[in-house]
């Protein structure tokens, strides 16, 4: 099987023609505002439902996300846990990489002599260092985009892009990111997941028989 990138576009397109219209949208409203107004702008719009929900939301770019849908494919298909697996490895190589270049503050020492006119959700940890870009965003989009084009309904990779948004936007509601970290994490994890399951499932041993089947699927 001949896996082109146009076929793989094709798959998660439901994923990918939203997103590319909320990324432009995010590239101008960068380019005509400051950090510090988009930062403000963000934190000032906060409520005692947002202080609940987002803590959890923000969750699903944990590592444990990763692990619970990996166990949940390993159930199903082979491939697709090797798709999946691997597209987060590759994913979270690069963040690494772009982390420790850039080594950008986190909004709570950006913003050191402002505190006070900050709001902080209670019970959350505040993360100081290499903000740039932001790792959970990273997970989330890289999740929706293999996701999207694992999925036997196409139109659920919009919902995982909602889903994904929603990780982002967290990510700066609870001040641990600007919104320069999460755009550029959503860059970072669908472009990088966008080549590698381009290329990894071109890999001859993809579609074998055996990696089709699951441990429940025999």
């Amino acid at each position: 099987m001949n896996t082109r990138i146009t076929d793989v576009l094709h798959h998660i397109r439901f994923f990918l023609l939203p997103y590319l219209i909320i990324l432009i949208t995010c590239i101008i409203i960068k380019i005509t505002h400051s950090r510090e107004a988009i930062y403000f702008a963000v934190n000032a719009r906060h409520s005692d439902l947002g202080d609940l929900i987002f803590p959890y939301v923000t969750d699903l770019g944990e590592g444990f996300m990763v692990v619970s849908v990996t166990l949940i494919m390993l159930l199903f298909s082979y491939r697709k846990t090797i798709l999946i697996i691997t597209s987060f490895a590759f994913s979270g190589i690069m963040v690494q990489i772009f982390k420790h270049l850039f080594r950008a503050p986190r909004p709570i020492v950006y913003f050191e002599k402002q505190l006070d006119h900050i709001h902080f959700v209670k019970g959350v940890a505040m993360m100081h260092t290499n903000s740039f870009p932001s790792g959970h965003t990273v997970t989330a989009f890289s999740a929706a985009v293999v996701l999207s084009y694992l999925a036997v309904n196409k139109r659920w990779g919009f919902i995982y892009l909602l889903v994904a948004i929603s990780v982002a936007y967290s990510r700066m509601y609870l001040s641990q990111h600007f919104f320069e970290d999460v755009t550029a994490g959503s860059i970072v994890g669908s472009m990088s997941t966008l080549m590698w399951v381009t290329w990894m499932d071109n890999r001859p041993f993809m579609h074998a028989q055996r990696v089709s089947k699951g441990l429940l699927r025999r």
